[in-house]
């Protein structure tokens, strides 16, 4: 399923190109009220290059950008080493010189386009640094540094760049069905939302890829800006984590946390970190339960069009954890009931201890994985309404669903009315 059809194919060695935009969605656009400060390294920061100086030069440039901006504590001996590299006029034929009808999505980066390399017969996604935005040369350092470490398969691969003069370009790999916020929220009337199934799929896949960055990377990682817009589907809705330029790595030795601006998106921000400026692991933690109750209730993080106490998501959702015969009320009306009670209770559990106040409350993400891998794996019914759950005495994960199963003793396998909508 593809976002839109390019009707014309670009090369070295034409600029023309065509895109279909019927039916587009938003690829990386990192959508949300974003809480992110200028940064300190700017476009006018760094000096221009010739546009024909070989691959070894633009590297070169790559390293001067990472010295710009004074990024102390990544090792940037690596930069760009797995990425490969790309002039401008490359890009600019691949997208039909930026063809408004290639255009994607627009985030705090820049805009996002459709390109086509026709040498290679490959459909990608090209970002384009924005010099006006609220990000910089450092994201876009931290991006490259970021992903040319890293080989995940829930992790959207970047497949190089471009630093030229004043131009900074990512390109990635092209994601057809576009992010999680668009299967959603503010659905087309023509698009059918996302099933049970599904959406524990995709949370499944999502708390894995931050689990690698956490820790099974070499040099762990801290995402620092999980959202659904940063949650993007191929085909048969894989989800992968992307835009990775406000990434910090963790804490390591004796330390518990890394001191650092704020930065990230309201109401996916855990407000011990924007509090106090310490980043831990467990700030991910808590936005990854912000992703989770999204999915479970198909309500946005802070949606100003409800009622004052209904607007924070979290804020909305803590009252009704205290009672579980508030669950089904919690639930996403566009799934008409279409879901395994105890599993709604089991997903409900864990997001509720993802967004404890107190960081060391939060499970570990390991932890997460293991209790979501169990519950995509027990939900695969897609039109039954609470399939019953068999006994899994021997799974090696249950040990760990329990600690979330706030019903793993009771085997209620009644069906209900749909939930009403909140």
């Amino acid at each position: 399923m593809g976002c839109f059809s390019c009707t014309g194919k670009s090369s070295k060695k034409s600029k023309e190109s065509k895109c279909d935009n019927k039916n587009s969605k938003k690829q990386g656009g990192g959508g949300g009220g974003d809480l992110r400060q200028p940064s300190s390294g700017t476009l006018s920061d760094t000096p221009n290059v010739n546009v024909n100086k070989e691959e070894d030069s633009k590297e070169d440039q790559l390293s001067l950008d990472a010295h710009t901006v004074d990024l102390k504590d990544d090792d940037t001996s690596t930069i760009g080493k797995k990425a490969q590299t790309f002039k401008f006029q490359e890009l600019v034929d691949a997208t039909g010189n930026f063809n408004p009808h290639c255009f994607l999505g627009e985030g705090g980066f820049g805009k996002v386009y459709r390109g086509h390399f026709s040498d290679t017969n490959q459909e990608v996604a090209i970002k384009q640094l924005d010099p006006d935005g609220v990000q910089g040369i450092r994201e876009f350092v931290v991006e490259v540094l970021t992903l040319s470490l890293a080989d995940h398969p829930n992790l959207v691969k970047l497949i190089g760049y471009c630093a030229e003069g004043d131009q900074r370009l990512l390109v990635y790999e092209y994601m057809p069905l576009g992010s999680l916020e668009n299967h959603l929220h503010d659905l087309p009337r023509d698009r059918h939302s996302l099933n049970w199934n599904l959406r524990m799929k995709i949370a499944a896949g999502a708390a894995s890829g931050l689990e690698y960055l956490h820790e099974k990377m070499k040099t762990p990682v801290i995402y620092r800006d999980l959202k659904c817009s940063n949650i993007l589907l191929g085909e048969n809705y894989h989800p992968k984590l992307s835009d990775f330029g406000l990434a910090k790595v963790g804490p390591s030795g004796d330390n518990t946390h890394v001191s650092t601006r704020v930065m990230g998106t309201h109401g996916y921000c855990a407000p011990d970190y924007a509090m106090t400026g310490q980043l831990t692991f467990k700030s991910d933690i808590y936005s990854f339960g912000v992703v989770l109750l999204e999915l479970i209730t198909g309500r946005k993080a802070i949606d100003p069009t409800r009622d004052r106490k209904e607007r924070n998501l979290v804020g909305w959702a803590r009252p009704l954890f205290k009672d579980r015969k508030n669950f089904p009320q919690m639930v996403d009306p566009l799934l008409n009931g279409q879901y395994p009670r105890r599993g709604l209770y089991q997903a409900l559990a864990i997001a509720a201890m993802c967004v404890q106040e107190q960081p060391s409350l939060r499970p570990s993400i390991s932890d997460v994985v293991s209790a979501l891998n169990y519950l995509a794996t027990q939900s695969n019914f897609v039109t039954q309404v609470y399939p019953a759950q068999s006994s899994q005495s021997n799974n090696p994960s249950r040990s760990r669903v329990n600690r979330f199963d706030a019903t793993s003793r009771q085997t209620d396998t009644t069906t209900t009315t749909t939930p009403r909508q909140v």
